[in-house]
């Protein structure tokens, strides 16, 4: 809803997309790639200038919205140097990425919730500037704390706004004691939003479980599979790395858009 207390979320868009441009951080990735767009999210949720980028089918109306979250440290641009971006136009997927740090997609002692800013800001301003309806549902998508964080917003969020869920070598722990500090905040901040007690709220949402058979998160991974067995799995070669992250691309944007 939209107040007198300030621009609406159209006019803080509509300037984002205008500076980005006017600093040389809007354009396009040749004649017959996406239309490629990034800027700054409002300082909300203890994160402060987080950026984001987003590419958008050149050739057509995007089906739906991909949202794409990082590994552990990674930024906004890790989706592009996967591979992601050079996808859309293939799958007439809008793809959304920002800077989600080191939180783990959740709120934090430290205040800072970069899950909050992903369903807040990234995916409304997203949907917006993509051309899709504000209430369309999104593909949830991550590797490694990415992963982990596709699963937990879409737990969050539901069927009502989620489509599906592409989760890559996630970044999951079967008990408390297991999980480095950087992932949780304590045995009270595990239990509240480890997946493995949040498997109700996933039923019904198609989810993709991809992880190479090398990763030292597959044994985690197998279990969800087996806990959730309306999962499509597909377990095959490789490790927990860029390698394994890349060549899944096509098979994960494809998915993304079948069920869009």
């Amino acid at each position: 809803m939209t107040t007198g207390s300030g621009p609406s979320r159209r006019t803080v868009l509509s300037g984002t997309f205008a500076l980005a441009a006017a600093a040389g951080l809007s354009g396009c990735s040749g004649t017959d790639g996406p239309t490629l767009s990034e800027g700054v999210m409002p300082s909300r949720f203890g994160v402060e200038s987080a950026r984001w980028r987003l590419a958008v089918p050149r050739t057509s109306q995007p089906r739906g919205l991909v949202v794409a979250l990082h590994g552990l440290g990674g930024g906004a641009d890790d989706a592009f140097g996967l591979g992601f971006g050079d996808a859309v136009e293939r799958s007439r997927m809008a793809l959304a990425s920002v800077d989600g740090g080191r939180s783990y997609w959740h709120p934090r002692r430290d205040g800072t919730d970069t899950g909050a800013l992903v369903r807040e800001e990234l995916i409304p301003t997203a949907l917006e500037a993509s051309g899709l309806a504000p209430s369309s549902r999104v593909v949830l998508l991550g590797w490694s704390m990415g992963g982990f964080g596709a699963l937990l917003l879409a737990s969050e969020l539901g069927r009502t706004r989620v489509s599906g869920v592409v989760a890559a070598s996630a970044a999951l722990w079967q008990k408390g004691s297991e999980t480095p500090a950087a992932a949780y905040d304590g045995r009270a901040d595990f239990d509240r939003y480890s997946i493995f007690n949040r498997l109700d709220l996933l039923r019904g949402i198609p989810v993709r479980l991809d992880c190479g058979t090398s990763d030292p998160f597959i044994s985690a991974n197998r279990v969800l599979a087996r806990r959730l067995p309306t999962a499509e799995a597909h377990f095959t070669s490789g490790g927990h790395d860029d390698d394994f992250w890349s060549g899944n691309v096509d098979a994960e944007m494809t998915w993304a858009a079948a069920r869009s």
